[in-house]
């Protein structure tokens, strides 16, 4: 695989971009909006400039990462070339299915087809095709650029080889991949999400307050964050989503989203994204700061 296209270029797709193009792949990044383009390119071009403050890339390396990516506001522009497209869309199931049908008109018949969905049946995307065995998961974990491991998920006709290719590159994008087969969640938010859902009852029904629920979790079980700041980071929209996905396709209603939940993302309190969440990201620190909701 030479050429590879980035469809969606939010937080996930920049990353996914930056990885690819940084490890000397032509990367093709694509979005609807010309603006969203130039603040990827510009978001890369920090999280490069962290890099190198920590030693890590020169100015030399940055440039040429940043020339290894073009931008195009059209799929069709985009992925003509492609030898791998990675889907980065937002968590929405019609409009994943959509894209693939787009990608299956526009892209070579040889080209391997990746969703990046945390959570969405691949077997499923890869129905809106007509090479489902060339249709598999990449799933990245945020922020990309850094942390090591990929989900490599299988759907139900995903061939062996399809499977093999995209395991060895992700080894050579210096991650680490793990393959899981096609059920709700996967094995990372399958495990994640009744997690952080519990954690949220916990709150819900007064057990304990914010803070205190991510600090016993933080210290008694050695989790670098919370299971709520997480969530805030994530999006509680996402998890909401993702936790109606297992709801669904499972029929257990351990993986019903708690009612706190779906009150927040209705109200518009989705964490980082919105500026609110369990905790307030507004005050422009670093320090932690619960919502005024949740304060005792």
């Amino acid at each position: 695989m030479k050429k590879v296209a980035v469809i969606g270029s939010g937080t996930m797709g920049n990353g996914i971009a930056h990885v690819f193009a940084q490890n000397g792949f032509p990367v093709s990044l694509v979005d609807i909006s010309e603006e969203a383009l130039q603040k990827a390119l510009t978001t890369i071009s920090k999280n490069l400039d962290r890099i190198i403050t920590k030693g890590n890339l020169s100015e030399e390396q940055k440039q040429q990462t940043l020339n290894n990516i073009t931008t195009h506001t059209t799929i069709q522009d985009g992925v003509k070339d492609a030898d791998l497209v990675v889907e980065a869309a937002t968590e929405n199931v019609d409009l994943k299915l959509k894209i693939f049908r787009d990608l299956d008109s526009f892209t070579k018949p040889e080209a391997i087809l990746a969703s990046n969905t945390s959570s969405i049946s691949i077997t499923k995307i890869a129905s809106a095709t007509s090479r489902p065995g060339k249709v598999i998961g990449m799933h990245f974990m945020n922020p990309v650029p850094v942390m090591k491991l990929v989900e490599v998920i299988r759907g139900y006709s995903t061939t062996d080889e399809v499977t093999q290719q995209v395991m060895e590159l992700s080894k050579q994008l210096g991650k680490i991949p793990a393959e899981a087969n096609d059920y709700p969640g996967f094995v990372a938010n399958r495990i994640l999400m009744p997690m952080i859902n519990e954690a949220i009852y916990s709150l819900y029904e007064g057990v304990a307050g914010v803070e205190e629920i991510d600090t016993i979790m933080k210290l008694g079980m050695a989790h670098p964050m919370g299971p709520l700041q997480l969530a805030d980071f994530i999006g509680l929209d996402v998890c909401l989503s993702i936790l109606n996905v297992l709801h669904d396709g499972f029929g257990n209603p351990k993986y019903a989203p708690c009612p706190l939940l779906v009150n927040m993302v209705q109200a518009g309190h989705k964490g980082v994204k919105s500026g609110q969440g369990f905790y307030s990201w507004t005050h422009g620190t670093k320090e932690l700061v619960v919502a005024d909701r949740f304060k005792k």
